[in-house]
């Protein structure tokens, strides 16, 4: 539901200023979401057992820590394979976000490797800033095609 929205507010933003849809502004709209996403899943892992004894039926709840761990390191890695595309019609500086990515492959493991709060709020943390250089670089790429 996050992902879906992320990728409304992005292409919708993008609509708005060129008063046109293409097909990159969704493409480009997806690893901008799933990011975005991800902080909310790390968010839910964290959680997830005072979610549990609430009675709360939060994702990572439904799907177990295992899962959502899976879910959260999928989304982190789908978030760059989905720049790939993207590069045909623009050009390789698209691919400039990749630079982030020995931080999501350290947040992946952190995250799969850790129950305890302050461990996993470090995690929610670096995952915002995450997001925020992987944007800043990707912004930077589309401009320089």
């Amino acid at each position: 539901m996050f992902l879906f929205f992320g990728i409304v507010a992005v292409t919708g933003s993008y609509f708005v200023q060129v008063e046109s849809l293409e097909w990159e502004a969704f493409a480009l709209a997806v690893p901008v979401g799933l990011l975005a996403a991800a902080i909310l899943v790390v968010n839910n892992v964290r959680d997830i057992d005072t979610d549990r004894r609430a009675g709360k039926r939060t994702l990572a709840v439904r799907l177990g820590r295992p899962r959502a761990r899976t879910l959260y390191s999928l989304m982190l890695l789908i978030a760059y394979v989905t720049l790939i595309p993207v590069v045909f019609p623009l050009s390789a500086w698209v691919l400039l976000p990749v630079v982030t990515l020995p931080l999501a492959a350290r947040l992946a493991r952190t995250v799969r490797a850790h129950v305890d709060g302050p461990t996993l709020n470090a995690a929610l943390a670096q995952t915002g800033m995450l997001q925020l250089g992987f944007c800043l670089l990707l912004s930077v790429g589309i401009l320089a095609s």
